[in-house]
């Protein structure tokens, strides 16, 4: 007991000492200059890309009046009984409200979104990052590309600044900006899994961007933009067995999306050449059957009536090789190549016909426009 009341007694005239010395080591410290030798700190964000980019985006709340169809045994179980099995129907309106997001593109009030955010709606309301919510008027639209074209009657907004969608590449960090869920603005991080995605099925004219950056129900129509804050396409859908984010998004590229605007605002439609012909890709299989080998293109299946096609002398059977100087590997191709192209323009069409090369002109004419 003795032994352990002198250590403990020792202990605490060192641990004594030790303290006056620290104490004095720290005055010492304060008085001399100090001198910090450690790197500035830096942060790895994406802040000022944000902040440049989210104020041009915008929340849209559209309202449409949807058909719906009942029986009278739905409505009412005695007038089901009434009526039985070959109750009439009644047709009646319901009120949907679909949520999404869009960009301001002109300082004047011009706001990209999807065509099917805004899609058979008689009210329109676009809400501003401030705050601000105001109407909004449909310009146009594109049902085949998924866009749509509005205008908001405010002036000296923030419009987005643009990047060339076309010198993006596989691996480059992107950001999604929207409206998810109806939560409030929402940014997400990911990279560009693919470009040129165009098997999708989405729309007839698909050139996709695809990225893993998180984009959930009421994402579409908003912005896609790189570590500079400029805009590289409009979010448009996901790929999703459950309705939510899966790791796989689809953007429209801007460049596509401002073709498409520019003759949204000028005509309220976009102006396609329209070939009339449908056809199917040439495989091994019907290559064989017409007893050729080592050719792509594209075998016409149907050419209708009074089209192009028709007048100059396209025929079922057909194999179209070459539009122009664009040779013809796929159906995607003549659909592209044809839509490129305007109305009243001449093309040259090369085909193969009965194992013989056949050449023609044909003179396109307006792409008969989807409902919208």
């Amino acid at each position: 007991m003795l032994r352990y009341i002198l250590t403990w007694g020792t202990a605490g005239v060192i641990i004594g000492l030790f303290s006056t010395i620290v104490i004095q080591l720290q005055k010492q410290e304060l008085s001399s200059p100090v001198t910090n030798t450690a790197a500035p700190y830096s942060r790895d964000s994406y802040a000022h890309a944000v902040k440049v980019a989210s104020r041009s985006v915008v929340s849209i709340k559209a309202v449409a009046q949807v058909a719906e169809t009942s029986s009278h045994s739905q409505l009412d179980p005695l007038l089901g009984r009434f009526f039985g099995q070959t109750s009439p129907h009644t047709n009646r309106f319901n009120t949907k409200t679909s949520l999404g997001s869009g960009v301001i593109l002109t300082k004047d009030g011009l706001v990209l979104t999807n065509y099917h955010v805004v899609a058979n709606t008689k009210e329109i309301s676009v809400t501003l990052m401030d705050g601000r919510s105001v109407s909004g008027k449909r310009v146009g639209s594109d049902p085949e590309t998924d866009l749509a074209l509005l205008k908001i009657e405010l002036n000296n907004l923030p419009s987005i600044p643009l990047s060339n969608s076309d010198q993006l590449e596989v691996g480059d960090i992107v950001l999604a900006i929207g409206n998810p869920y109806g939560v409030g603005q929402t940014v997400t991080q990911g990279i560009i899994s693919a470009t040129g995605r165009n098997r999708v099925g989405l729309n007839t004219y698909e050139n996709f961007i695809q990225t893993d950056a998180a984009i959930n129900p009421g994402n579409s129509g908003g912005a896609l933009i790189n570590t500079r804050g400029e805009l590289v396409a409009i979010n448009s859908a996901i790929y999703s067995q459950s309705g939510g984010y899966q790791g796989i998004s689809f953007s429209i590229p801007i460049n596509l999306a401002l073709d498409v605007m520019q003759d949204l605002a000028q005509h309220g439609q976009v102006v396609r050449g329209w070939l009339g012909v449908e056809g199917q890709d040439v495989n091994p299989e019907i290559l064989k059957k017409v007893g050729l080998k080592d050719i792509s293109g594209v075998l016409i299946t149907e050419v209708f009536i009074d089209s192009p096609a028709y007048k100059a002398g396209l025929k079922i059977g057909d194999i179209i090789t070459q539009i122009d100087d664009k040779k013809i590997n796929d159906v995607r191709d003549i659909l592209n190549t044809i839509a490129d192209s305007r109305p009243q323009q001449k093309v040259e069409i090369k085909t193969v016909r009965q194992m013989q090369s056949f050449s023609t002109t044909a003179e396109l004419i307006q792409r008969p426009q989807l409902s919208n």
